[in-house]
């Protein structure tokens, strides 16, 4: 429990530090986009004692270092700004899209990791076998898979020629759960097939060494069930490292969600930013990016606790 602790208090230190970092990137990487906020607010037809107006009421004429001060002052109050006329709060929209993204990624966390988990581990015990090839070869298959061509595909086959499922929307679970089901299938698929093709060569090399090891060939000379070192001894070992790849895969599904919302009309957090970049919204960008870094930032500490947990005799903090 001690070690749980102390790693928890090292990452949340450094947390502050990291959105720090991010939040200045981003901020700095759109200040040097091209367009004006003012001309996209107001129109090309607005005047330029308008626009003039807009920026000093919003503070576009102020160095950025003072920009920045304010950025970050209000973003620690959750206070995102404004989106450009007509104008919403911005935390509110975060709010609303921010939780179908979270469904979306987490749905395809779990699709990666019990499918990946499954094929490796079988792959693994029954190594150079038919089994391990036919695995081995649809896992290369899917790594080359996009995530947004998949998409395309899904839609294709299932909602179009086969009219099984929906090319598209959303629908919340309380409203109707299995049409929220429904909805939901195929852009899970498109996002959780990449990464899942990826892990299942991370479980199954994992595995293979752990089983080569001394005390495995030990534990069964001395009469251990095989079954018995491989549940209680080689998977608990043979699981960290792909635990760890997949906690730092949700950076990975959580930016891919952002395409995949667009191909299967999500209203999450990819269409928030789309909308934010087409319209040049900097504080619509902002306030999305930063989220999606500080879920990504708690989710490789939650990924670091379990790292502890799943093998315990860790302690290099």
């Amino acid at each position: 429990m001690e070690i749980v602790l102390r790693l928890l208090l090292r990452r949340l230190m450094a947390l502050p530090i990291m959105m720090l970092g991010v939040s200045a990137l981003v901020f700095i990487i759109l200040q040097f986009t091209p367009g004006d906020p003012a001309t996209v607010a107001l129109g090309e037809s607005a005047s330029e004692a308008a626009k003039e107006l807009y920026r000093q009421q919003h503070g576009l004429n102020d160095p950025l270092v003072v920009q920045y001060i304010r950025f970050i002052g209000n973003a620690l109050q959750f206070d995102f700004g404004m989106t450009t006329p007509p104008e919403q709060p911005i935390t509110s929209l975060i709010a609303k899209a921010f939780p179908i993204t979270l469904q979306l990624t987490f749905i395809g966390v779990f699709l990666a990791a019990v499918v990946s988990f499954t094929l490796g581990v079988l792959a693994a015990l029954h190594r150079d076998s038919w089994v391990d090839q036919i695995i081995r070869l649809l896992s290369v298959a899917a790594v080359a898979t996009p995530s947004f061509w998949l998409g395309i595909l899904l839609i294709q086959w299932f909602a179009l020629e086969l009219d099984w499922l929906p090319s598209g929307g959303f629908v919340e679970f309380s409203e109707d759960p299995a049409e929220y089901i429904r909805s939901m299938v195929l852009p899970s698929l498109a996002l959780a097939v990449p990464v899942c093709a990826s892990l299942i060569r991370v479980v199954r090399t994992t595995m293979v060494e752990e089983m080569d090891k001394d005390y495995v060939r030990t534990a069964i000379g001395n009469g251990v069930p095989y079954a018995t070192v491989i549940r209680r001894n080689v998977l608990r070992n043979a699981l960290i490292t792909p635990v760890t790849v997949l906690g730092l895969r949700v950076g990975y599904l959580l930016g891919g969600a952002v395409v995949i919302e667009q191909i299967f009309d999500l209203p999450g957090m990819g269409k928030l930013i789309f909308n934010g970049i087409v319209n040049h919204d900097l504080h619509l960008v902002q306030g999305v990016v930063l989220t999606i870094a500080f879920t990504f930032v708690l989710v490789n500490i939650i990924v670091d606790i379990l790292y502890l947990i799943i093998n315990p005799k860790i302690r290099s903090l």
